[in-house]
């Protein structure tokens, strides 16, 4: 496929990290690279970035966005933050990097990627017996690069796996943004489609726009037509009809956060494309690394819903569309029974439970 992203040497499809592991010194500190997809598709613009507030407010305002990216821009971010901790000994490193790793983990509160990828890396630094600050900075920017490095692998993964449940002139719907913006790598929804497309097979994608924040209109449409592949962008509420045409024979979309019975969070409008998707009796998979399921939650209803700003859905692009007098309600994310999922693509294959 195409990669949008071009870098001077680790490259990702969404997240770079530029600064090599035997380069490491406080005259050149490294920092996190990252497409900044609030202006897609209008501009294609990098972000680089090395201080907290820069990363948490990148997160926070979705420049980085989908659940395995976010964890890899979180991971990375904190290494670039801790070349700049010049902490003069043990302790005092690992007392700036759990209070920084605490302040990017409240940027989002619903994918658990975010957090795993953070106290991972944290985790790693602490079980290391080095009391030398610098060789700290060289294990956790290990520890990151690893995590982004298994994010790409994991993509490739889960579309070898799906691709299994492809057929030619196959009609898939998607919904929201997992693709190579959403990871490190060639995505999780999108992987099988990817994977499709490079096995020669002739399919056609129907994206969800994705309101209000058109993660599918911006992101998914611009992604794939710029990997060739033939897509077609409907409104939320067209969904219905256009599986009642019969245009649609598999829905693949991602997930945030995954509880231990298979209830999956994802993107706001993937609810009731899973209802209706099974009135229609068109398969309805999950695409996933296993990273993303949070076994502490025992189902859907405990996964917390991020609560977004009102003006998401009073303006559009940058005009008042509602009046001033209205109240406004904002998840960003809905949970999808298990029981409506056919199955879950992971890494590890194609499963009907987690």
């Amino acid at each position: 496929m195409n990669r949008p992203n071009t870098v001077q040497w680790q490259t990702a499809e969404g997240i770079v990290y530029l600064k090599p592991d035997d380069a490491l010194d406080s005259s050149a500190p490294g920092f996190l690279d990252i497409i900044d997809q609030t202006l897609l598709p209008g501009r294609l613009e990098r972000l680089k970035l090395s201080d907290p507030e820069e990363i948490f407010h990148a997160i926070k305002t979705l420049a980085v966005r989908g659940a395995p990216a976010i964890g890899c821009a979180a991971a990375l971010g904190l290494a670039a933050c801790a070349q700049r901790f010049h902490a003069a000994t043990r302790s005092e490193f690992l007392s700036r990097l759990s209070g920084t790793a605490e302040y990017l983990e409240s940027s989002r509160p619903t994918a658990v990627n975010l957090a795993w990828a953070l106290n991972r890396c944290c985790t790693a630094v602490r079980r290391s017996e080095e009391t030398d600050p610098a060789i700290l900075l060289r294990r956790l920017l290990n520890e990151a690069l690893e995590i982004l490095a298994e994010d790409i692998d994991m993509c490739s993964a889960i579309g070898r796996n799906g691709l299994s449940l492809i057929r030619n002139g196959m009609g898939i719907l998607t919904h929201c943004n997992a693709g190579a913006l959403a990871t490190g790598g060639c995505g999780t929804a999108l992987a099988p489609i990817y994977a499709a497309k490079e096995a020669g097979l002739n399919i056609r994608v129907y994206s969800d726009e994705t309101r209000p924040l058109l993660q599918g209109a911006r992101l998914t449409a611009w992604e794939l037509s710029y990997n060739g592949i033939d897509v077609t962008t409907i409104c939320d509420s067209m969904a219905a009809q256009v599986m009642r045409e019969g245009k649609v024979d598999l829905v693949i979309v991602g997930a945030d956060r995954v509880a231990a019975n298979g209830d999956a969070a994802n993107k706001i409008g993937t609810y009731q494309l899973a209802i209706t998707a099974k009135y229609h009796q068109i398969p309805f998979y999950v695409a996933i690394p296993y990273s993303t399921i949070d076994r502490s939650i025992p189902d859907g209803s405990h996964i917390p819903i991020e609560q977004r700003h009102e003006s998401e859905i009073t303006t559009f692009n940058g005009k008042r569309i509602s009046p001033e007098t209205i109240k406004v309600y904002n998840p960003a994310f809905d949970v999808t029974p298990a029981k409506l999922i056919t199955g879950y693509i992971t890494e590890k294959g194609v499963v009907s439970a987690i």
